[in-house]
């Protein structure tokens, strides 16, 4: 294994951990869920995870990932007034 596949799955493993505390804080507490757009966010940012071998696509998929989260934190706050 070279250093980016490494990277690769160090960087997932974390995002599986958070994920994993994220889960078990919620059952402790009644949270709103994720919405579907911050679940699509959340599967192009790990799929430009996956995708790190190739820049170009993997950056794109990330920012996408991004663009639609800032996207859901707007409409989320325009609700919540």
């Amino acid at each position: 294994m070279d250093n980016s596949q490494i990277y690769i799955l160090v960087s997932i493993f974390a995002l599986a951990v958070i994920a994993l505390l994220v889960f078990l804080a919620s059952k402790s507490r009644k949270e709103k869920k994720l919405t579907p757009l911050a679940s699509l966010a959340f599967g192009f940012v790990v799929a430009g995870i996956l995708f790190g071998d190739d820049r170009l696509i993997s950056h794109s998929l990330m920012g996408i990932g991004v663009l639609l989260a800032v996207v859901d934190i707007f409409r989320q706050r325009k609700k919540a007034i």
